[in-house]
């Protein structure tokens, strides 16, 4: 009996081993040895366009760029799994639109992961600053897979500064000088079929042949692309509602935004889009509006992660001495609606008109989406006071009559009795500094941050991005 309890111990001892030993050789045989047998992986990291965070001497509450010697000499340094890659320098360059750098790498195929880091510097004869993309001590560290075609770190899906967006005031530090920048980038990697989808996705998990191209096919029918839904984290062959999903609440669909992709909108990031159409004036040579004055507006929105995009593409509207009402709702049937009320720029656009001289005043808006200010007055106001600069009229102006689509009441200071510093409530509202007070209106392109203690409030917080569209 004892000969035989242990014949029967060394049996299930002899099957444990070998069911341990082939259960190892099981688990060998599927660690996967190329994520993508059609090519040989390489990784590209793009940059997209880089802008500095500003500040001009009579604009109040504006970050302040640094720099001595004046604009920023900007370059970019990209480390792909240790190998470093070096742009050129952009010299004297507040906002680079079109850098033309990326760094490409030959990666293992049989390793998921690759380490990416990004860092911008600024070229300085004194030694070389490391600018704000985050965090101004550290470079932005990303681990991309090449399974998912997503990456993680430092950015991510659903960041509130956006995918694919490096913000440097992210860590608080919108009204301090610490050299924010904001930097735009892609990282993406070759595949057979060029529809930007990674080859392991496409056979494990959405079941397409990685050979042919999906890039524009709408396999689930609801209307968005193949390669938009991966990007974004949805199931592009599982249907979804997209025209009710806005996640972030900005007021833009999941559809809208797939139609303003071009634009780098993001749905899981707050976005603002305004229409700038603009009418001919005799006393100036080309477009009213500044070029800086827009670039201010970017910045106002930018660093709070609202991201400004202005659409000026549009052609011009006939010289007219006086605009009055009536004439204004039909420039807004003509150039924006294009006579088609249906239109979906409707829900995803605000309207901002700048005319020569409206009958009703400078500035004011006449719908929940619309606006108007007037180049005739604000170069009367920019000569009127020889210290205001022309450019944060405009912009100031601009910024002020687009927050009437986003911000309520109450509104320390926009009321007849605070127009003038003779007037009490110019100094009552004093601590509201917005440029939605009269008494901050053409010196300051910003909304206010609620940070004053008495009679102040957080524009930004209470802002509603979808109002304009009711």
């Amino acid at each position: 009996m004892k000969l035989n309890i242990k014949y029967f111990i060394c049996i299930l001892l002899i099957n444990f081993l070998i069911f341990s030993n082939v259960t190892g050789i099981m688990v060998k045989s599927t660690a996967i040895s190329d994520f993508d047998p059609l090519v040989d992986i390489e990784i590209t990291v793009e940059i997209q366009k880089i802008r500095a965070f500003d500040k001009d001497d009579q604009q109040l509450n504006v970050r302040e760029y640094i720099d001595s010697t004046g604009d920023p000499d900007f370059y970019v340094k990209i480390i792909i799994n240790d190998q470093e890659y070096t742009s050129n320098i952009w010299h004297d360059s507040k906002y680079i639109y079109e850098p033309d750098f990326s760094a490409k790498l030959n990666v293992p195929d049989d390793e998921e992961f690759v380490i990416v880091k990004i860092q911008l510097w600024d070229w300085n004869d004194d030694g070389d600053v490391l600018c704000d993309i985050g965090d101004e001590t550290d470079d932005v560290e990303l681990e991309y897979s090449v399974k998912t075609g997503h990456w993680t770190g430092d950015d991510h899906l659903e960041d509130p500064s956006g995918y694919g967006r490096l913000n440097g005031c992210d860590d608080g530090s919108i009204y301090l000088r610490d050299l924010d920048c904001e930097l735009w980038f892609d990282i993406y990697q070759n595949d057979y079929d060029n529809d930007g989808v990674p080859y392991w996705m496409e056979v494990n998990e959405f079941g397409t042949d990685p050979e042919l191209d999906n890039s524009g096919d709408d396999i689930d029918e609801d209307d968005i692309s193949f390669e938009w839904e991966w990007k974004w984290g949805y199931n592009p062959i599982m249907t979804d509602d997209h025209k009710s999903i806005d996640p972030e609440n900005d007021g833009i669909n999941n559809y809208e935004e797939y139609l303003t992709s071009e634009w780098f909108s993001d749905p899981y990031r707050k976005d603002l889009f305004v229409e700038l159409d603009q009418m001919e004036n005799p006393q100036i040579n080309g477009y009213p509006f500044p070029d800086a004055s827009k670039e201010l507006l970017h910045t106002a929105y930018d660093r709070q992660n609202v991201v400004y995009h202005l659409d000026d593409s549009s052609e011009m509207i006939p010289f007219e001495e006086s605009t009055g009402s009536g004439e204004l709702n039909i420039i807004y049937q003509q150039y924006f609606l294009q006579e088609d009320d249906a239109g979906w720029r409707r829900s995803v656009f605000h309207y901002g008109i700048v005319l020569y001289q409206s009958s009703r005043g400078n500035g004011f808006a006449f719908g929940s989406n619309r606006f108007q200010i007037s180049s005739n007055g604000m170069e009367e106001k920019q000569n009127q006071y020889s210290w205001l600069k022309r450019d944060i009229v405009y912009a100031s102006a601009y910024m002020h009559e687009t927050g009437h689509s986003l911000i309520g009441w109450p509104m320390p200071g926009h009321n007849q009795w605070s127009y003038y510093p003779w007037q009490l409530g110019w100094w009552i509202s004093r601590p509201y500094k917005s440029c939605m007070n009269y008494a901050y209106m053409y010196t300051t392109v910003d909304y206010s941050d609620g940070s004053r203690p008495f009679g102040d409030y957080n524009d930004w917080e209470r802002m509603n991005l979808t109002a304009f569209q009711q």
